[in-house]
């Protein structure tokens, strides 16, 4: 197994005079189900397009299993592409959906019809061969796409915003189904998403990429439990943002008296870290939601808006109300500017 699987190389890639990633180093290990994930224009797709061959870097350069391949072409890279829109051929079955990049490379009758049951059983499919992708559900189209990459045995298999297109059911379905193909073939995956629950359920590593860099690169749980920066903490549901100045909490709108020591410039809460109903605080209930297992204030306070939850167990507080809360310690997350 190769810690440098896929390395990228102090890479820069452009559209035009505009530098959209500018100098991005990335090793992938082999095997492994990693995740870029950040908000639209982050450099994410971007940098998934050079990896596949679709963009040519202004300079840097990128290497697939010890092979330089920066200057090589998107089909002598041995890249499977899954795209969000899957990109099928409405006019043929199932089947031959699954079946046409290998007849393309003029394979027997007999290898094309082994590798593509295999690779429509590997997710699932088996009895839907001859179904027309309109006669099939968009998980099942999802799946089929995937299908179509594995057969052709790819050194790494990348995959473009892969959930988006399905309702929250079917999303969760496919994030089991990619966990379980990846698993099970142990193909290198490196997939673009901006959705922070996708990548937190389904990666090995998560690359979060701002402006184009990467902002922090981790286990889903280091970025979860341990976000480093401001817009790291804010992307991984920290929402409770402040700066620590002079013993106090200091936002653009006032300040709080923090209540303990703290030695980093500014702190975060999740809103299931703040505590409501009492507290050394008070502020005014401007909005309240029922979320299933909890309720979601937005309380106006001298710092601001603040986010909290409280258990649907405890006494609903009602618009215009003032409401005690307190910001503990124990949930702070210590972040770097």
């Amino acid at each position: 197994m190769s810690d440098k699987y896929v390395s990228l190389s102090n890479l820069t890639l452009s559209y035009g005079k505009t530098v959209a990633v500018p100098n991005l180093n990335l090793d992938v290990v082999e095997g492994e189900l990693i995740a870029l994930l950040g908000p639209s224009g982050c450099g994410k797709t971007t940098t998934m397009r050079a990896i596949a061959g679709l963009l040519q870097p202004t300079s840097g350069s990128i290497a697939i299993d010890g092979r330089d391949v920066t200057r090589v072409a998107a089909n002598k890279r041995g890249i499977g592409l899954v795209f969000q829109s899957y990109a099928l051929f409405p006019h043929l079955s199932a089947f031959e959906n699954v079946a046409f990049g290998l007849r393309l490379q003029k394979m027997s009758d007999a290898e094309v019809r082994k590798r593509t049951d295999a690779g429509i059983a590997t997710v699932g499919l088996t009895g839907f061969e001859k179904r027309k992708p309109a006669e099939m559900s968009g998980g099942q189209q999802q799946r089929l796409a995937l299908a179509r990459s594995l057969v052709m045995e790819p050194k790494v298999l990348l995959l473009d915003e892969p959930l988006s297109n399905l309702d929250a059911r079917l999303r969760l379905e496919m994030r089991t189904e990619l966990q379980r193909v990846q698993k099970a073939t142990g193909v290198t995956m490196v997939f673009v998403t901006h959705d922070q629950s996708e990548a937190l359920a389904l990666a090995d590593r998560i690359v979060l990429m701002k402006d184009g860099k990467i902002e922090q690169l981790g286990t889903p749980h280091e970025l979860y439990a341990k976000p480093a920066t401001a817009f790291a903490a804010e992307f991984m549901g920290f929402e409770n943002i402040f700066r620590v100045e002079g013993g106090n909490l200091v936002s653009d709108s006032g300040q709080l008296p923090l209540g303990f020591n703290a030695v980093s410039p500014m702190l975060a809460w999740r809103p299931s870290g703040v505590q409501v109903g009492r507290g050394p605080f008070s502020g005014t209930v401007s909005a309240s939601s029922f979320a299933g297992g909890h309720r979601e204030y937005v309380i106006d306070t001298p710092l601001g808006e603040i986010k909290a939850d409280a258990s649907i167990e405890t006494p609903e507080v009602p618009i215009g109300d003032t409401i005690a809360f307190d910001l503990p310690e124990a949930a702070a997350r210590p972040l770097s500017v």
